[in-house]
């Protein structure tokens, strides 16, 4: 059985995950961003992390992705999303002035993970440089909102956070 805070912590990561890829795909349509190719490319760019690199031959980046590449994309991504989870609660846990601001401390963590995710891993995974952009910025800042009203939707006024 999974304990309440592990259960918090990994809902917490498959919402935010969930809704920042709902919020990416809006953007994309609405900014006329060609779809689905742009999605198979992000999904052959984070699978290329476990599988391999091979995956990102230019010719086929923006053709359909095979069921286990497909597969290994989508667990990264809720893996990922759920250890930045763990990794803000335990920040508000910790430092009591970002719990009371849950909402400004997940847009803030939002963004410090686009800068970690697009320029730190980058030095390892350079083919992330070709996801810069605005739309990746904003669903960066979707996804830590989010996490941020998952933290506060499991705190109250004067109730200490969940033990993480």
């Amino acid at each position: 059985m999974i304990c309440v805070r592990t259960r918090l912590v990994l809902l917490g990561g498959l919402f935010a995950g969930t809704v920042a890829t709902i919020a990416q795909l809006l953007l994309w349509w609405l900014l006329a961003v060609p779809l689905p190719e742009v999605l198979y490319r992000d999904t052959r760019l984070t699978a290329a992390i476990l599988l391999s690199p091979s995956l990102l031959v230019p010719e086929h980046l923006f053709e359909r992705p095979d069921l286990l590449t497909l597969l290994t994309a989508t667990t990264i991504h809720f893996l990922l999303s759920t250890i930045y989870s763990a990794a803000l609660f335990f920040l508000c846990k910790h430092l009591r002035p970002l719990a009371k601001q849950p909402l400004s401390a997940g847009v803030g963590f939002g963004l410090l993970l686009y800068i970690i995710n697009m320029y730190g891993f980058t030095a390892l995974m350079p083919w992330f440089s070709l996801v810069r952009d605005g739309i990746t910025v904003a669903a960066h800042a979707v996804f830590g909102l989010c996490l941020g009203l998952a933290v506060r939707a499991n705190t109250r006024p004067n109730v200490p956070l969940l033990p993480i």
